[in-house]
């Protein structure tokens, strides 16, 4: 009787058990196919960047202030008069053209719009607001409510391109497979954007950075001085730490 190698060994499965071995290795190699399945890319191409889908924008848009003027004749009061040296600084930064005074034509705020006039010209002039000044008046619809003075100017505004608060789909999109995607809502990210615009101090900052400011010599100095002495140039910040316990006596 010749001997078989070890190596050689073989058999075969019972053909009852040949069904249930096809369904194990098909559930087996399952989780192992979607490795090499294309996966879709998800940018700002299909509407996930709010920085996108909600730009912001500059404008050229009309900037206001209520001034409220005391019975004072010849003066502002001292909250009018900062309100009106920042909107006069605010005008030098990103204001262009005339600026208008507009002041009650009737009612119990017309006689002290009309002396607050000159007050209200001298402290723009003293705060660098050099421009024309053109004064009107507007219709008192209510003479029981407060009736301010209004100045404005035209100027730069960073503001987003339209309003938020806009759903133009189902969130849960139960009739549809819309929401199936895995994409963000359209409203997303526009309070965000929106926050930004009405902070953003100048707002040419959002279209391109500011000018480098001059070196400082002694700082300057100082580096170079400790490298041509082989010191460290980096400058050593030291923070001494107390005992809470000590603090108080």
């Amino acid at each position: 009787m010749a001997s078989r190698s070890r190596n050689a060994l073989s058999f075969t499965l019972p053909s009852r058990t040949r069904p249930l071995a096809a369904l194990l290795a098909l559930a087996l190699a399952a989780p192992l196919a979607g490795c090499g399945a294309p996966r879709t890319k998800i940018d700002a191409e299909n509407g996930m960047d709010a920085r996108l889908r909600h730009p912001i924008a500059l404008m050229n848009q009309r900037h206001t202030l209520d001034v409220f003027p005391s019975s004072g004749r010849e003066r502002l009061d001292l909250r009018s008069q900062e309100q009106v040296m920042a909107f006069a600084r605010r005008y030098s930064e990103i204001g262009s053209g005339p600026i208008s005074i507009t002041v009650p034509q009737s009612g119990p705020g017309a006689e002290a719009g009309v002396r607050a006039i000159e007050p209200i010209r001298r402290e723009l002039a003293k705060s660098g607001a050099i421009a024309p000044v053109m004064v009107s008046h507007y219709p008192v619809e209510n003479p029981s409510l407060a009736a301010p003075v209004r100045l404005a100017f035209e100027g730069l505004k960073a503001k987003v391109v339209h309003k938020c608060g806009d759903w133009p789909e189902d969130l849960a999109s139960a009739s549809s497979t819309d929401g199936w995607q895995n994409r963000s809502y359209w409203n997303f990210g526009c309070a965000s954007q929106n926050m930004i615009a009405t902070q953003v101090a100048d707002p040419r900052d959002l279209a391109e950075p500011r000018g480098e400011t001059p070196a400082d010599p002694s700082m300057r100095m100082r580096a170079i001085g400790n490298v041509r002495k082989g010191a460290d140039p980096a400058t050593n910040w030291s923070t001494k730490n107390s005992s809470i316990g000590s603090v108080g006596g």
